[in-house]
């Protein structure tokens, strides 16, 4: 299975399928060309979210600044950029 990650201008960008309110915060797998990440944090009040950047910046090793959310704040599906990291960083640091 594959997720699509790519290089911009300002880093890299891909697809995140989030699972709030899940038993523990953890890469759950791939979905489509998505990345599948389960959230302790449920959706409400933007918590999810900030869970989501929370987590990515810790995995990624970069400041929680330098984690956005470009598309899908208020569903499921969101498309993430990181800033000042390569696909490639991505890609080894999920590990998927």
């Amino acid at each position: 299975m594959a997720f699509t990650v790519r290089d911009t201008a300002q880093g890299a960008q891909f697809a995140l399928r989030v699972q709030p309110r899940a038993s523990r915060n953890a890469i759950a797998g791939v979905m489509g060309d998505a990345v599948k990440l389960a959230i302790t944090a449920p959706p409400v009040d933007g918590k999810a979210n900030q869970a989501v950047v929370e987590f990515l910046a810790e995995l990624l090793k970069v400041s929680k600044s330098s984690v956005t959310i470009v598309s899908g704040e208020t569903g499921r599906n969101k498309l993430i950029a990181i800033r000042g990291v390569t696909a490639e960083q991505v890609r080894k640091a999920l590990a998927l």
